[in-house]
């Protein structure tokens, strides 16, 4: 094979700093799926559905990228899918996944409805999401929003890498090897529909619908987005949407997902031939926020005291 993407300079150094610090690759899934027939428990407010339709849309479309390609134009195609979101856009919707998956869990909703001063907990929750875990039912409410997150992050991760492997596999076609047509117009394109962000479809409500059904459940400690999910899942049910706006972003995983999406340009911007743009999308635009989602899953590690050698007198 005279191409090699090992030889490619660049997408070796974005593969390198991706992610760096933020996400490690998936362990296998930790999930048991609820039963096919759950429905949410709960009305949810508009704007929260369409949030997390918004990041369920994305994940979909995104896994619906077929490794196969056929020429430059399924790789344009496939490209303009895989650039479809725009990142503070896709970090509220995970928030909001997050909090339609919470919000499946009967005693959770119950203890919320149950509450007797429901202004101060809306109150509360808003200043301090951590609140919300210690209302009875928070425990399952965050497997199922962590359950819900884990399965969307891993399926893309795992499509993404069948893609990044085609970008090797493809190398024997001429096409594959042929330079990209009109580089400039190609990113210009990438970045004008990830800036337009999610345009909603009719089937989207079922679809986010069927997720969380199958979305399933995870143990472990609660990350701060899942956090965040649970605690916006009580303000929905307190009728409170309105005071969750400093909910709706989380540092680290922002972070994130706004590295993939540079990496993606820049990677995008140093690709020669048809296959590094195939290598570009399987690896910055699935796989990066794959992990990205994975890895807002994950409470952060407990920072561990550093131990000095310095000498004591009584």
């Amino acid at each position: 094979m005279t191409n090699n993407i090992k030889g490619f300079g660049f997408a070796a150094a974005a593969c390198a700093m991706a992610l760096s610090g933020c996400a490690n690759a998936p362990e296998p899934p930790r999930f048991a799926a609820p039963p096919p027939t759950a429905r949410l428990a709960t009305p949810v407010d508009r704007d929260l559905a369409a949030q997390a339709s918004a990041f369920e849309s994305f994940m979909r479309h995104a896994r619906g990228i077929d490794a196969g390609f056929s020429g430059p134009a399924a790789v344009s195609q496939a490209l303009q899918t895989g650039a479809a979101h725009e990142p503070k856009e896709l970090e509220a919707g995970m928030i909001a996944y997050a909090a339609m998956a919470a919000l499946q869990e009967p005693r959770f909703l119950a203890a919320v409805r149950a509450e007797r001063d429901r202004g101060e907990l809306a109150r509360r929750l808003a200043a301090d999401p951590q609140a919300a875990l210690a209302l009875p039912g928070a425990e399952a409410a965050v497997a199922r929003a962590s359950g819900a997150l884990y399965a969307q992050g891993a399926a893309l991760d795992s499509d993404g890498e069948k893609v990044k492997h085609a970008a090797y596999s493809i190398q024997h076609q001429a096409w594959a090897k042929t330079k990209v047509a009109d580089p400039a117009g190609r990113l210009s394109r990438v970045k004008r529909i990830s800036a337009d962000g999610y345009r909603p479809s009719r089937e989207d409500p079922a679809r986010l619908q069927e997720a969380l059904a199958n979305g399933g459940r995870r143990g472990g400690a609660a990350s701060p987005v899942v956090t965040r999910g649970v605690a916006l899942a009580a303000l929905a049910v307190l009728g409170e949407e309105g005071k969750a706006r400093s909910l709706m972003s989380e540092p680290r995983s922002g972070s994130c997902l706004r590295l993939a999406k540079l990496n993606l340009y820049q990677c995008l911007a140093s690709a020669g031939p048809n296959y590094e743009d195939i290598y570009c999308l399987g690896q910055h635009a699935m796989i990066d926020p794959g992990q990205c989602v994975v890895e807002a899953t994950r409470a952060p590690a407990p920072r561990r005291l550093a131990v000095t050698n310095a000498s004591y007198r009584r």
